[in-house]
């Protein structure tokens, strides 16, 4: 090998020495610059996330896989419009815009995955309609601190940030709910319509909304109007002045100076409000009408049907299978009940005292509306199905379970024949009417043969509590109580020390899994002691007591009752 030269060695030392010098330099800019950039890059992510360039067509023709996005792509696309916050940039970004919606989210939220594709095409639909407001979100459970300073609690949650000022988000939960909201918050409340080509567009968009014909945008009932679209948090108003777009919106309209009427996609697609324009009584209108004849229980909409104003409510539990084959029974079902008056005869004391020289008793008719909301559930989701139907204690049912609630009266009731049309239809008859017995959940009925202590459940409270001869020591129990299990010990000694006697008996109650009216307990365990001779009386005993005590008082009981036989004698 040759000896390497000085004078190579010379530039291949300056050449190294300058690549380091060069790569330090670099080094210590970026550095110096860090903080520069990073505060810079929201600002750029910001503007990027809110004007996002729209894709310009080439004018080439290709193939539809070209020239569409798919479904993937399209949700990328959405999420991209969110701007995701952290620790560094949430509470700048809350404060430093006019508008922000602001999601709260956890990765393991199950509920927080069915909403953010909402919310993404949510953002999209606004973009497209250049909204002012600004979608965000935020990994709560990651940017704790940062999530609980801008007032999320759990998850998921949306709020509203108007010039830095934090409220509640109170709409839906569908993209196209998300959207009416955002925009009546933002100062869109209505959507007014001038052409027949604009409303037709409309109603390519929206399934459901509220229209307004008025001949001039003014005047007390336009006013109250307005009133109502600002207030409603979930459906689109929209207003015209032309009968023509109104007609393309609600082909049956009547022609009058005003008009008001609900447009839904379904069956019963047109409601017309028939009241005065007063904002309470829209709005009330809307609470009684917006819902489909038939309500498919989800996630994201129970909220809305468990707060209904509508007090008698048919809940349908059943696989999703065959709910698809109880969907058409249910609206023909549900049809016949939508907004039912109901002729009631009631007896007029004043009238008949004033005109009673004449023998006659005066009666008279009013009219009420009532109407009964028909709701679908898959009797496999356990957070949806499980609550209702361990409520009736029929969490391990494999049939089709229909059920009524009347929240008014906290009263609930079970169709206990097949749920075919006829019978529900019957059942929801008897429902309007007030002729439904009341249903209380019951275990099934137990062998007590050679128990001490007797099981009862509450199809046997009647025959074996208040309606037997005996008296009878009641203990009311729950599987959760952590003091029941030394009460129920005690109940078998007491049984055992007393047995023999004809005249007493032994007994205790689920009260977790039965139910009778006159059973109305809260507080477990309890001790109830039934006199033979006063069974609409019974003794509430303290649970604390020993069982020497509790003896004793037995002994008592029985002693004063033998005293008064023989002092009846």
């Amino acid at each position: 090998m040759f000896p390497t030269k000085a004078t190579s060695r010379f530039i291949f030392f300056t050449f190294t020495l300058l690549l380091l010098v060069s790569f330090f330099t670099t080094t210590l800019i970026n550095a110096s610059d860090l903080d520069t950039e990073n505060d810079d890059k929201v600002d750029k992510d910001l503007e990027e996330l809110i004007a996002l360039d729209e894709q310009e067509e080439d004018g080439s023709q290709v193939g539809d896989a070209d020239a569409k996005f798919s479904e993937a792509e399209l949700l990328s696309k959405a999420q991209r419009i969110v701007l995701e916050l952290n620790s560094d940039n949430a509470k700048r970004v809350a404060e430093g815009n006019e508008f922000v919606l602001l999601l709260g989210y956890a990765p393991w939220c199950a509920r927080s995955a069915e909403l953010m594709p909402q919310f993404a095409e949510a953002a999209t639909s606004l973009k497209e309609l250049k909204s002012p407001l600004l979608m965000a979100k935020i990994d709560a459970e990651r940017y704790s601190k940062a999530a609980s300073s801008l007032g999320i609690k759990g998850f998921p949650t949306l709020l509203l940030f108007v010039n830095g000022t934090s409220q509640a988000y109170t709409g839906g939960f569908s993209a196209a709910e998300i959207v009416i909201w955002a925009r009546k918050k933002t100062g869109v409340p209505v959507i007014r319509i001038n052409t027949v080509k604009a409303a037709e567009e409309f109603l390519k968009k929206y399934p459901m909304f509220v229209l307004g014909k008025f001949d001039k945008f003014e005047g007390p009932d336009y006013e109250e109007f307005l009133k109502a679209a600002t207030s409603d948090n979930e459906i689109q108003f929209v207003e015209t002045s032309s009968s023509e777009v109104a007609r393309v919106l609600y082909p049956d309209i009547k022609a009058t100076n005003h008009f008001l009427g609900l447009v839904k996609s379904e069956p019963v697609r047109y409601t017309e409000f028939d009241g005065a324009f007063e904002m309470d009584k829209i709005l009330q209108f809307l609470e009684y009408n917006k819902f489909p004849l038939v309500i498919k229980l989800t996630e994201i909409n129970n909220i809305k049907v468990y707060a209904s104003p509508i007090n008698l409510q048919v809940f349908v539990f059943a696989k999703a299978d065959e709910l698809k084959g109880l969907h058409e029974p249910l609206q023909n079902v549900a049809r016949k009940f939508k907004g039912k008056v109901l002729g009631l005869t009631i007896f007029n004391p004043l009238k008949q005292i004033l005109l009673l020289c004449r023998s006659n008793i005066f009666l008279f008719d009013i009219l009420l509306l009532v109407q009964i909301i028909f709701i679908s559930v898959d009797s496999k989701d356990e957070n949806l199905a499980k609550p209702f139907l361990t409520i009736l204690g029929l969490e391990e049912s494999e049939n089709t379970v229909v059920t009524a609630f009347d929240t008014k009266i906290s009263s609930k009731f079970l169709l206990e024949s097949d749920p075919t049309e006829s019978n529900i239809e019957e059942f929801c008859s008897r429902l309007l009417h007030g002729t439904l017995s009341p249903y209380f959940k019951s275990q099934p009925i137990p062998d007590n043969t050679d128990a001490s202590v007797k099981i009862i459940v509450g199809k046997t409270f009647d025959d074996l509590v208040l309606g037997s001869p005996e008296n009878v020591l009641l203990e009311v129990h729950t599987p959760w109580c952590i003091n029941c299990e030394t009460t129920s010990k005690q109940m078998e000694k007491l049984a055992k020390h007393f047995k023999g006697l004809d005249n007493l008996v032994f007994a205790k109650i689920d009260a977790a899994g039965n139910e009778h009216p006159k059973l109305q307990i809260d507080d477990y365990p309890t001790l109830l002691f039934y006199p033979a001779d006063d069974k609409a009386n019974p003794i509430k005993l303290p649970t604390k007591q020993s069982s020497k005590d509790l003896a004793s008082f037995i002994n008592k009981q029985l002693k004063d009752q033998d005293q008064g036989l023989k002092d009846e004698l």
